[in-house]
């Protein structure tokens, strides 16, 4: 079954992303990863047998930051065509340049308001089945 990896440090910032999730039907399984170290030993994991579906990372995780773990899943041909989702507060013009030369699929900030977080639901679920469309037309 298809996965989502989800690298957050915020535990408020999960259950939204979660209920998210829950309110746009997307019923897979979410496997949540507290900082950049637990990120990259659990890619190291997925290389012969990857069904990530969907990566939403946070830049500002402990250990290793976002843009070295993106820099490192890209690398990685296994998983060079996971979609992620940069998720995070960072505002930056430079940081949002390095996650789209580094291959993010999106770039979003995240929403002060529940009702534009929970909206962010539908974003997720539209990367999972452009992925899964994909895969089936192979």
């Amino acid at each position: 079954m298809t996965e989502i990896l989800l690298a957050e440090d915020n535990p408020a910032d999960v259950y939204l992303i979660r209920e998210a999730l829950r309110e746009h039907g997307v019923e897979c399984p979410l496997r949540v990863v507290w900082d950049g170290k637990e990120v990259l030993e659990f890619l190291t994991g997925q290389t012969e047998r990857s069904n990530l579906g969907l990566i939403i990372l946070d830049l500002n995780l402990p250990r290793h930051d976002g843009i070295e773990v993106l820099q490192r899943l890209r690398e990685t041909a296994a998983l060079s065509e996971v979609p992620v989702v940069v998720l995070t507060s960072s505002d930056s013009p430079r940081d949002r340049v390095v996650a789209s030369e580094l291959g993010a699929s999106c770039y979003l900030r995240k929403p002060s308001g529940l009702e534009q977080f929970l909206s962010l639901g539908g974003v997720f679920k539209n990367l999972l089945s452009s992925k899964q469309t994909k895969a089936e037309g192979q």
